[in-house]
């Protein structure tokens, strides 16, 4: 048991940036700052922030970098053989070395369910999302009859803006061939997430993927079935809630974003997101360790963080 005081140690002590000298100024993402490390190889440091809404909240989350890279090493091993992947170690829970690539500017996003978003749209009266056509009669959180792709162009700033496959083409975004294979790739990730999922009691029910082409491969670049790219069912019960329009038990980011809309924020222009109260901030991370050890199989054990940039610069150093 955590008594009050490490907990307080750990919520202070939180990786929210990073400064690892003698490799630049990294490009900060929501969540990763990125290194260059030489012409073909990145340093990817997964730190605590937090985002929804495509804000960064002020307040970080303790051990969520090291719980989402570990998880997103888990599972790109586990889909390694569908299409490369940008990995090339783990030399630290919070540290990812990857190859460079040229990324593709589309997040690609599979639903198997008519959940977050998607219900949204759905609820407000749309009965086509991203150019796939949505079922008539369906309640929240129901199950689509086949999984549906959703892609998104990926904004320098703000939100991403959903597109059709249709448009990207038209747009010339990426070449129809390029495309063809993002989409066929996409849903073999699907399914062996879902696959993965199922084997330890949960259901996907929806997940982003980004790509990026390196030495003239679709490569799986990011994050992979994790908590910031993925919502968790349990299965256990999912239809006995859907049937009494209950709830359903999940372990995702979702719970957040609906913490904020309770709050009054979603995310519109000049709004600022509400503090994230320590308890809260707890409960977050006790989620994220939750769906680790439920997908995984294995306990979560959190390294000490305390000298981190003096780590990372030795990490990096073997990497030049």
């Amino acid at each position: 048991m955590i008594s009050d005081k490490e907990k307080q140690h750990h919520l202070q002590n939180c990786i929210k940036t990073t400064n690892c000298s003698g490799f630049g100024s990294p490009y900060h993402g929501k969540v990763r700052d990125v290194y260059t490390l030489n012409s073909t190889t990145l340093g990817i440091v997964v730190t605590d922030r937090i985002s929804a809404f495509d804000h960064v909240m002020t307040e970080a989350i303790p051990f969520k970098g090291q719980i989402l890279n570990l998880l997103s090493k888990f599972q790109f091993d586990a889909v390694s053989d569908i299409l490369p992947t940008h990995v090339i170690d783990v030399p630290h829970q919070n540290v990812l070395i990857a190859k460079k690539c040229a990324p593709v500017p589309i997040e690609v996003v599979i639903r198997g369910y008519l959940t977050g978003h998607a219900w949204r749209e759905y609820k407000a009266g749309k009965r086509t999302l991203c150019g796939a056509s949505l079922p008539t009669g369906l309640r929240e959180h129901d199950a689509f009859p086949e999984p549906i792709i959703t892609p998104a162009t990926k904004a320098q700033e703000g939100h991403d803006e959903d597109i059709s496959p249709q448009e990207i083409l038209e747009k010339n975004i990426v070449s129809e061939t390029l495309w063809r294979d993002i989409e066929s790739k996409a849903f073999a990730l699907f399914k062996r997430g879902s696959a993965i999922a199922e084997k330890q009691g949960l259901l996907l029910v929806d997940t982003k993927y980004e790509f990026g082409i390196a030495d003239g491969e679709l490569t799986l670049i990011d994050e992979v079935h994790t908590t910031d790219s993925s919502r968790y069912f349990y299965k256990e019960g999912y239809k006995q809630r859907q049937k009494a329009g209950e709830p359903q038990k999940q372990l995702s980011k979702e719970f957040l974003r609906e913490w904020l809309m309770e709050k009054g924020f979603k995310g519109e222009e000049n709004q600022s997101p509400p503090s994230l109260p320590d308890s809260f901030r707890w409960s977050v991370y006790e989620r994220y360790k939750e769906l680790y050890e439920v997908l995984t199989g294995q306990s979560f054990n959190p390294v000490s963080t305390v000298d981190f940039d003096d780590d990372l610069s030795d990490i990096f150093d073997s990497y030049k």
